[in-house]
């Protein structure tokens, strides 16, 4: 019976051993430590979110002091852009939710009444999806009040308006399929 041969490869090396091991374990720890420097970006969104609010109170205001002397496509079009300002406050709590959860750290919501569905099976895929999808909406809001008032605005600019919704529109969707694939190649095990 032949002999197997020698292992000729060096073992691998301990990380945790070596004359560099302590520099290789402190900045592996300062690099994770890194993450936090993304927490005062989400308080300033929560900042932006309630400048936001501030917003929407005033035009929901100025509705209220001119409902009996404008026309109804008046209206629709301040409701729209309430719409829009909700739809971006929307756009916000997924990114300050989703991104704080998904980079910095957990939010511990197990068992909360008020914890977002969404929140249960957030990744960096899901909340792409979710932000293009988010986008999609709010260019809808702005290329329907772009068609009510559309007598008002030049036509290159209806055209350019239209030309940016469908690229949000492609993008979302070959964002979706990127995420569709990568989830079944990692169920899969490849």
């Amino acid at each position: 019976m032949p002999e197997n041969p020698p292992n000729l490869s060096p073992p691998n090396p301990d990380p945790t051993t070596g004359p560099d091991a302590m520099l290789r374990l402190a900045m592996g720890k300062l690099i994770f430590l890194s993450r936090w420097l993304q927490a005062p970006l989400y308080l300033g969104l929560i900042l932006a979110q309630g400048i936001y609010v501030y917003h929407f109170m005033v035009e929901l205001w100025h509705l209220f002091e001119k409902a009996g002397h404008i026309s109804e496509a008046d209206i629709m079009l301040t409701v729209l852009g309430l719409i829009d300002v909700v739809m971006i406050a929307n756009l916000l709590i997924m990114v300050i939710v989703g991104g704080y959860e998904t980079f910095v750290s957990r939010l511990n919501l197990q068992n909360h009444p008020d914890q977002p569905e969404w929140l249960s099976h957030v990744n960096a895929g899901v909340l792409k999806v979710k932000l293009a999808t988010a986008l999609i909406g709010i260019s809808s809001i702005h290329l329907l009040k772009t068609f009510i008032n559309a007598s008002n605005v030049p036509s290159n600019t209806i055209g350019w308006q239209v030309a940016i919704h469908l690229t949000f529109v492609a993008s979302a969707l070959a964002l979706a399929i990127t995420d569709k694939i990568s989830t079944s190649t990692a169920k899969s095990g490849h």
